[in-house]
């Protein structure tokens, strides 16, 4: 549980870093829109993107990709991290410990 909160911990950070990076962009006279998960991906390696692509299109359907993946992918990085980073944080939480007393 606690590698689950620290995970969260550094994802949020991630996050911010990313967020900041985008702003700061935006801020100097760059483009607005914020980076994007594919955006990002497709940068750092086309060529999994182009495969991943054929993969859920061949066992999938050309449906799941353009409509369903797609629109994730087309989120905010930022977003998607922090999104990540909740999970773990939920999953990783401390549970409440409940006091039952019978009489």
């Amino acid at each position: 549980m606690v590698v689950l909160r620290c995970i969260a911990w550094v994802l949020f950070l991630i996050a911010i870093i990313a967020l900041v990076g985008d702003l700061t962009r935006a801020a100097n006279g760059g483009s607005a829109a914020m980076t994007t998960v594919f955006g990002y991906w497709k940068t750092v390696s086309p060529q999994s993107v182009a495969e991943a692509a054929a993969f859920v299109r061949r066992h999938l359907h050309t449906f799941f990709w353009d409509q369903v993946a797609m629109r994730v992918l087309l989120l905010p990085l930022w977003l998607m991290i922090a999104a990540i980073g909740l999970t773990c944080a939920v999953l990783g939480r401390k549970k409440r410990r409940v006091n039952i007393f019978a009489n």
